[in-house]
């Protein structure tokens, strides 16, 4: 009924005023259907958020069987039988108060730019004609951007005290200096001779964050080409905003695809400074070497620091709100400088019709303008518009009101930031009387000026030493090295010829870095060495993980590194090795594999009113590809050192792909206080099985609980911050591996025995 509602009084005469063509449009039929509006899924932000609002990102499914009918003209009908809707909502609820309604504002955007389609009916050109292609999808895309994609919002305040534009177009909060680098290994797109020569590729990148899109440069006939080049994103919501990369060849018809990589900001936001490389997606191999810096806003004008290599030294927010008194045209204004008529007077004794304005900001090459107001002396825009900034004793922000169909100037205003600058707030908020205009024309804008400045990252865990193999082994809780410890003296005393066979190849030499790989900018879980030499810190490896198996012989030729999106890692514990095919071999592609087996996405908090521990496996992403077709993942999850079957937990299969969402809750009952003594033993399998028995680790994770605060929460995405090593089989007897397994079922009893049962 709203939305019948809304059509019907305000849509159709916004049709009405948009072309000259669309002057007798008319809704004749408005029926929404039967088919509701689905969220088909939602999250609640519980960090780096503050602590009066609450977030909501909410996906949104409309597949609607609509039914609208319309009357462009006598001779022209058109309808609507069905739409398709779809975007991430973010609904944020803040301050939080006291009273009823408990929540004093909301407001409602979409991050990224939703998809739509509609089955029009009518005449099948009639998209093409000028008139009707203002009601293209393209063109009602825009019309909901500029009201509530970022940076644009929609707010509905509850309480009397809130500021609608604070609301509308809060200051952002940071700015990320993004250094596209260089490429690795592209696939080689060009050929000749009907395909039978292979040649290489002629390779540039897109970047984009919502609407702000950017090129590089083509490097001709380059896979590995070098761009060294800097692009700038105003950030709004971290996490939440990506910056969207992709990789194209360059050709006369149609460019190829070279693959994509999307990275949240709020990862970016999180670090301060990232220098790594990203492998490619959707494409067979590939990687892109970025460095992405977080830049704050303040209002220290100390900390201005202006650059000589064209980089912004400031940030300026705009928030353009009405005008008042504009002339109706430029033979108005002419009337008046004239004749020296009143503004007031031309008013009544002409029809008080006013132009469809829009306003025009440049700052140097940057030019930007607001949508259109249609008839009206009046307007309101209330839209939001950023601009960098490189030198603010020098730069000035100049206004133009414009007649949208002549064109014209209808007033003008100059801005220098100098002015921005020497005030202590670096903000002016006010109504500015407009040049070149009417007597009384005047504009309400809202500009605020921020110094950029760097910030410094977290504190990283330092590299583990043998010098301090103790100290690390005092960190790790019990339940967890303990089993390994155990292992290892029973093997010592039981099985001298079984232990000699089962060295893990962390002691046996040093890991090699992959070539050219950066080192990991995540830090890595306090407790844990990053570097792997520590033997006495270093976990055994458990059964089917890509480390080495229990059975072979160190190696060299075979030991490498693995980056820091990986879920590989050596940091799991021997709670979960107990199984009994240890020491089974992988497929040779697994083996082989030298990028990233992927990331998995977790919240872990303690629910103080239940007594309960929750752990929520949301999603997983570039997860190793097992088949052509993907992956069949699931995610298995012990409490340590709860590790038998009774205890574990463990989601549905998600089957085909790399990037499974789970969205599934796990509780385990335990005191808080015996929580933070915990550890979480994480791993996702492959669900087919390679051989007989075998479910394969694609990547495991151990938390150590008493890291994290369980009574706020925290949720990340999570990969392994750890050096692992996958070490090809050595050829053993049957009677070592049987003796091993004796030996590891030994050390698990004789542990059950110490804990007590």
């Amino acid at each position: 009924m709203y939305m019948e509602k809304l059509l019907g009084e305000k849509i159709q005469s916004t049709v009405r005023m948009s072309n000259s063509a669309l002057k007798m449009f008319k809704f004749t039929k408005i029926h929404f259907g039967h088919k509701p509006l689905r969220i088909t899924g939602m999250r609640a932000y519980t960090h780096e958020v503050d602590q009066r609002e609450v977030i909501l990102d909410m996906n949104i499914d409309y597949d609607s069987d609509v039914d609208i009918d319309a009357d462009v003209n006598a001779a022209i009908k058109v309808g609507i039988k069905g739409l398709k809707f779809q975007g991430m909502l973010r609904v944020i609820l803040e301050p939080l108060i006291s009273q009823a309604p408990l929540v004093g504002g909301v407001t409602l955007f979409f991050i990224r730019r939703p998809t739509l389609e509609i089955n029009w009916t009518g005449m099948t050109n009639l998209l093409d004609s000028p008139a009707f292609s203002s009601l293209s999808e393209d063109t009602i895309l825009d019309i909901i951007s500029s009201l509530m994609v970022l940076p644009n919002r929609m707010c509905i305040p509850l309480i009397d005290q809130l500021k609608v534009d604070e609301m509308r177009f809060p200051l952002p909060r940071g700015v990320v200096r993004v250094h596209v680098l260089e490429a690795r290994d592209l696939v080689a797109k060009d050929t000749y001779m009907m395909g039978m020569v292979k040649g290489k590729s002629d390779p540039y990148v897109t970047l984009r964050v919502g609407n702000r899109h950017f090129k590089t440069k083509t490097i001709k006939e380059n896979l590995h080409p070098k761009w060294n080049e800097v692009y700038e994103f105003v950030v709004h919501e971290a996490p939440g905003q990506e910056l969207e990369i992709e990789l194209f060849d360059e050709d006369r018809d149609k460019d190829d695809f070279l693959g994509k990589y999307n990275l949240d900001f709020g990862e970016v936001k999180r670090e301060k400074e990232m220098d790594q490389w990203f492998t490619l997606e959707r494409i067979a191999h590939g990687d892109i070497h970025l460095k992405l810096r977080w830049l704050a806003l303040s209002t220290e004008s100390s900390l201005l620091n202006e650059s000589n290599a064209g980089l912004s030294c400031a940030m300026l927010a705009v928030y353009l709100d009405n005008a008042s008194n504009l002339p109706k045209d430029q033979k108005e204004l002419t009337v008046h400088h004239k004749h020296g008529k009143h503004g007031k007077e031309a008013r009544l004794t002409k029809k008080n019709v006013g132009p469809n304005s829009y306003v025009e900001f440049t700052l140097d090459k940057d030019v930007q303008k607001s949508k259109v107001a249609y008839m009206s002396k009046n307007p309101v825009w209330e839209q939001g518009f950023n601009f960098f900034v490189q030198n603010v004793k020098t730069q000035q922000l100049i206004l133009q009101v414009k007649d949208q169909e002549k064109k014209s100037v209808l007033g003008s205003l100059s801005i220098p930031l100098h002015r921005l600058f020497t005030i202590s707030s670096m903000c002016l908020d006010q109504n500015f009387l407009l040049e070149r205009s009417g007597p009384t024309s005047m504009i309400k804008l809202k500009v605020t000026l921020r110094i950029l400045t760097e910030e410094q990252p977290p504190p990283k865990i330092p590299v583990s030493s043998p010098s301090n193999s103790k100290q690390q082994k005092q960190q790790v809780k019990a339940g967890g090295n303990a089993a390994a410890a155990t292992a290892a003296g029973a093997t010592a005393a039981a099985a001298p010829a079984a232990a000699a066979t089962t060295t893990t190849t962390t002691a046996a030499a040093t890991p090699v870095p992959s070539s050219g790989a950066p080192a990991a900018s995540s830090p890595g879980l306090p407790g844990v060495p990053l570097d792997g030499t520590n033997k006495a810190a270093t976990p055994q490896p458990r059964r089917n993980s890509f480390l080495a198996s229990e059975t072979s012989k160190a190696s060299n030729l075979n030991m490498r590194r693995y980056d820091s999106h990986s879920l590989l890692s050596e940091n799991s514990i021997a709670s979960s090795r107990f199984d009994l095919t240890d020491g089974a071999s992988f497929p040779q592609a697994i083996r082989d594999h030298q990028g990233s087996f992927g990331e998995i996405n977790l919240t872990v908090r303690y629910a103080t009113m239940r007594n309960k521990l929750m752990v929520l496996v949301h999603a997983c992403r570039n997860l190793f590809p097992c088949s052509e077709s993907g992956t069949d993942s699931y995610v298995r999850i012990y409490l340590l050192p709860d590790n038998s079957w009774r205890h574990r937990k463990k989601t549905h299969v998600k089957k085909k792909t790399v990037k499974p969402v789970f969205e599934e809750k796990f509780e385990f009952d335990v005191p808080l206080e015996d929580a933070q003594t915990r550890q979480l033993d994480v791993s996702v399998k492959n669900n087919k099985m390679f051989r007989k028995r075998e479910r394969t680790d694609i990547g495991m994770l151990m938390l150590d609980l008493s890291q994290i605060d369980l009574v706020k929460g925290a949720s990340d995405w999570y990969g392994a911050k750890f050096i692992s090593f996958c070490c090809s089989p050595v050829a053993s007897t049957e009677k070592h591996t049987v003796l091993s397994y004796n030996v590891v079922s030994i050390a698990k009893f004789i542990l059950k025995l110490k804990l007590g049962g």
